[in-house]
């Protein structure tokens, strides 16, 4: 039997596909990925090719209040 790794136990964190940040931030999988693509949110952990977010980053980030993420931002 072989052991099947997760994203979870690859990086040891609770990570979240685009559908589950979306639905955090009752928004559209669309936006998640504009804001993403931004640098408005925290960035996404690749994973070859999945995609997922550290949904305690995703939870840090709202109770911020949602800052932009890009550098340089806020000046």
């Amino acid at each position: 039997m072989t052991a099947v790794l997760t994203p979870e136990k690859v990086t040891g964190r609770k990570l979240g596909d685009v559908k589950a940040v979306a639905e955090k931030c009752d928004c559209s999988v669309r936006h998640i990925y504009r804001l993403a693509d931004a640098a408005r949110m925290p960035a996404p952990v690749r994973l070859g090719a999945l995609v997922r977010w550290d949904l305690d980053e995703i939870d840090r980030w709202i109770s911020a209040g949602c800052p932009s993420c890009r550098k340089g931002a806020g000046r």
